[in-house]
């Protein structure tokens, strides 16, 4: 187990004196784990209902990170997974109570129930007015006999945030309690994990997943889900999700809701963004109005990789409420509206005037073939070459652009001229290729098809020249010379050696074949070399012992050059 932890039992007050530290509009009560809002007592004589959630850590950001105005006026944060106790959940009334009362919103798990439940007892017999309203939105379980209700969920946050702007709004505990009970009630919610997670206190997963399996309807505390499945699309797992949520709500064509895409913890944003795009796509569809959206990290399970999606039925009152300020540390500064994703069209590449295509130079075609072809089946031994001293795209990115080069290959003029060829080459890596290999192959074909842009049927010595010019290219855009470790300490040795061959009235085989001995040679020094340039450089010494992945390619496409040149 790897943890950013100081000590497995100071878990807790450890992450609230951070969360506090940050927000100046936050306190800690003393000798507690509970987050008050600052202005507590001013809110209280103000005459605003308080509300307080919590329940066990690990859900983060919740529920601290909902303390602040428009949403929560205390949190009450257990042990990771652990419901806090009685009395902590009585010090939090006590802290943030007027004489407006106090409303207890609180997932529907058996200890949060009854811990909450009894503090609510004990705060209307010392005469605080209490209600407490129970979230059980996990559209998975059912509330048959065999479960203890349906848990509480992502869903929760809603409440807070509806519950909240209406207190804010002045409105009292009665009516307050009736929205957030009839919010809870409107809501569905499942989510889908994709890894286990880790409670630092027990070291190990609670559950474990195959490479290819996720876990369908999952709790939050590291529970199994209620099903276990093969890996899918993220279209094909939103719908699922989805048809279960709005069978569960009965909702039809034509009604309005919000939606919530929510990070279990370890989910990288970028898919995040994927499965809310399908997520918005698929309600278009069932003509389900999506009138608020939001997608992030609103309550997790720690490390858990995967999401849950929960919709919310709207009207104009509820869209009013999630539309009120809440100043807090978490609730997302953006209004929710969802757009009509907007785009413009893309500046046009300046035509060259076209002539023959490239088939009518059947030599270039098979070479520029034979390249790609090698890429691609190069493409697991690169990316594994590249995940030991990079970050592991470089089998990924010259795969694509060998992709692209085929796709268009019959697109490309030749002007009578290899040079226009190249120079469209370069145009459709620069394009499609990202990160450092698609600018650096691309200045290095646009420098070749310069040096050859006036050559008709270019001879071979012209080809080694125009080699030469780009791989100069290549370095002067890098910065990277021979000894850096980079894929230079290939190309230099190949364009001197491919050039002094020619020199020697070398046949174009034999100074082919120089030119891959003389990469082969030059790539095998990296492994001894310390990384100066790339991402290499970032990785050190561990490093050493490992070929440069990128001096590696070269050799494999200058064979390839070399196969289908003598051909």
């Amino acid at each position: 187990m790897k943890k950013l932890i100081n000590d497995v039992c100071a878990v807790v007050p450890d992450m609230l004196d951070g969360l506090a530290a940050l927000n100046p509009n936050l306190s800690l009560l003393q000798g507690s784990t509970i987050v008050v809002r600052a202005d507590a007592e001013a809110v209280a004589a103000r005459g605003e209902v308080a509300l307080i959630s919590g329940g066990g850590s690990g859900h983060e950001p919740a529920h601290g990170g909902y303390v602040g105005h428009g949403m929560l006026s205390a949190a009450v944060a257990g042990e990771v997974f652990t419901s806090p106790s009685t009395d902590a959940v009585l010090d939090a009334i006590r802290a943030v109570a007027g004489p407006a009362g106090v409303l207890l919103i609180v997932k529907n798990y058996t200890g949060d129930r009854f811990n909450f439940g009894l503090a609510a007892e004990i705060a209307r017999a010392e005469g605080i007015p209490t209600e407490m309203v129970i979230v059980a939105d996990d559209v998975a379980l059912t509330a048959s006999g065999d479960h203890a209700g349906r848990r509480g969920l992502a869903g929760t946050v809603l409440v807070h945030k509806i519950a909240g702007a209406a207190a804010a709004a002045g409105r009292p505990l009665g009516e307050v309690a009736r929205i957030a009970r009839q919010v809870a009630a409107s809501l569905g919610t499942m989510g889908v994990a994709l890894t286990p997670c880790t409670v630092p206190a027990a070291g190990k997963p609670g559950f474990e997943l195959a490479d290819g399996e996720i876990e369908w309807g999952l709790g939050i505390h590291g529970e199994p889900g209620v099903e276990r499945g093969a890996m899918e699309p993220a279209k094909a797992i939103v719908a699922r999700l989805l048809a279960k949520i709005t069978n569960d709500l009965a909702l039809q064509s034509g009604e309005r809701v919000a939606l919530l895409v929510n990070n279990l913890g370890g989910t990288p944003s970028s898919e995040l963004n994927v499965v809310a795009g399908s997520a918005l796509r698929n309600l278009a569809e069932r003509g389900i109005k999506v009138e608020r959206a939001w997608a992030g990290t609103f309550l997790s399970a720690l490390e858990m990789a995967g999401v849950s999606l929960t919709l919310l039925r709207v009207d104009d009152e509820r869209l009013g409420w999630l539309d009120a300020v809440a100043r807090t540390s978490a609730w997302p500064g953006l209004s929710g509206r969802v757009a009509q994703v907007s785009v413009r069209p893309a500046p046009q590449t300046p035509e060259r005037a076209s002539g023959a295509t490239l088939a009518h130079d059947a030599t270039l075609r098979r070479v520029i073939e034979a390249v790609c072809a090698c890429l691609l089946k190069a493409e697991p031994t690169l990316t594994e070459m590249d995940q030991r001293v990079g970050d592991g795209d470089l089998g990924i990115s010259l795969s694509r652009g060998a992709r692209a080069v085929l796709h268009e290959l019959d697109t490309y003029p030749t002007e009578a001229t290899p040079g226009a060829v190249l120079r469209s080459m370069s145009a459709t890596l620069r394009r499609v290729v990202g990160g450092t290999s698609g600018p650096l192959y691309a200045v290095m074909l646009l420098r070749s098809a310069a040096a050859l842009e006036q050559s008709d049927g270019a001879t071979a010595t012209q080809w080694a020249a125009a080699f030469g010019a780009g791989v100069e290219g290549l370095m002067e855009l890098g910065g990277a010379k021979p000894g850096d470790r980079t894929m230079v300490d290939a190309l230099k040795p190949a364009a001197d050696a491919l050039r002094s061959a020619l020199a020697g009235a070398t046949e174009i085989g034999a100074a082919l074949q120089a030119a891959v001995n003389a990469a082969s040679d030059g790539a095998a020094q990296t492994a001894s070399m310390h990384p100066r340039r790339g991402r290499s450089s970032y990785v050190g010494e561990r490093a050493l012992g490992h070929v440069d992945p990128g001096a590696h390619a070269v050799t494999l496409w200058l064979a390839a050059i070399r196969d289908a040149w003598v051909k």
